[in-house]
């Protein structure tokens, strides 16, 4: 990583020792507060079971998550595309990743791929490479929303549900240890509307973080977490998933 140094918090800050989705408009839109207040509450649940040794962060962007990995790992590589609308000093290399990685096999412990599937065109590809990447026993750890808007148009091209990430990882010969729902179809609700009403002149930002703001009071509460479970299930807001290359088993 370039500079670490300088690395600031961006989309993800730390609150009462948590880390959380930023308030800083410019960082992360306010609009889009829910779900990654989601996501980064799951990275920071699993990232201590599985993150260790060399981490190389895909479609890394201002390394939002650097904050929540950097001393559970030994080394970090970040990589991200020339036309990513996030630019960064931190990025060591600027790849295609829908192409071969010029790393060697195994060079990883830990992958991140966090909101970048959706954006890569031949998820297949990518794939085999994050299994041959991985070292024995190495996991990876990615996310990806579901039912949720166009963004960094033009290069959105899916939306995956479980089942298909699930045969991905499979596919490439990785297990799955962990695959969730993130949110549920008040999650959903919740981020369509305030994706709206940040439009609404005066009073729809403030509006819209309220919202959100009271279905992540509800995420706090065992009931809240219930009714995401149970309707994540069919309406989920996105996927989290840790894929993991088993100590044996050879890469297809």
């Amino acid at each position: 990583m370039q500079y670490p140094e300088r690395w600031k918090p961006s989309k993800y800050v730390q609150r009462r020792g948590r880390w959380t989705a930023s308030r800083d408009s410019r960082e992360l839109g306010v609009g889009s507060r829910l779900i990654a207040a989601s996501v980064i509450s799951l990275y920071e649940r699993y990232l201590p079971e599985f993150a260790r040794g060399r981490l190389v962060d895909l479609g890394c962007g201002k390394v939002p998550l650097y904050g929540a990995y950097r001393a559970l790992v030994s080394d970090v590589t970040c990589v991200d595309w020339a036309q990513s609308p996030h630019p960064s000093e931190h990025v060591d290399h600027q790849l295609d990743l829908s192409a071969s990685l010029p790393f060697a096999d195994g060079a990883f412990d830990t992958i991140i791929l966090s909101d970048v599937l959706e954006h890569v065109p031949s998820p297949e590809r990518l794939w085999g490479e994050l299994a041959r990447l991985l070292a024995p026993g190495g996991h990876a750890l990615v996310n990806v929303p579901f039912l949720y808007g166009i963004h960094e148009a033009p290069h959105d091209y899916a939306r995956y549900t479980e089942f298909a990430l699930r045969r991905f990882a499979l596919q490439a010969g990785l297990d799955v240890p962990v695959l969730l729902a993130v949110g549920g179809s008040v999650h959903v609700l919740a981020d369509f509307l305030a994706k709206h009403l940040v439009h609404v002149p005066l009073l729809g930002q403030p509006i819209a973080s309220a919202l959100q703001s009271v279905v992540m009071l509800m995420d706090r509460s065992a009931w809240g977490r219930r009714l995401a479970a149970r309707t994540g299930a069919r309406f989920p807001l996105g996927y989290f998933m840790v894929a993991g290359r088993p100590l044996a088993a050879p890469v297809r």
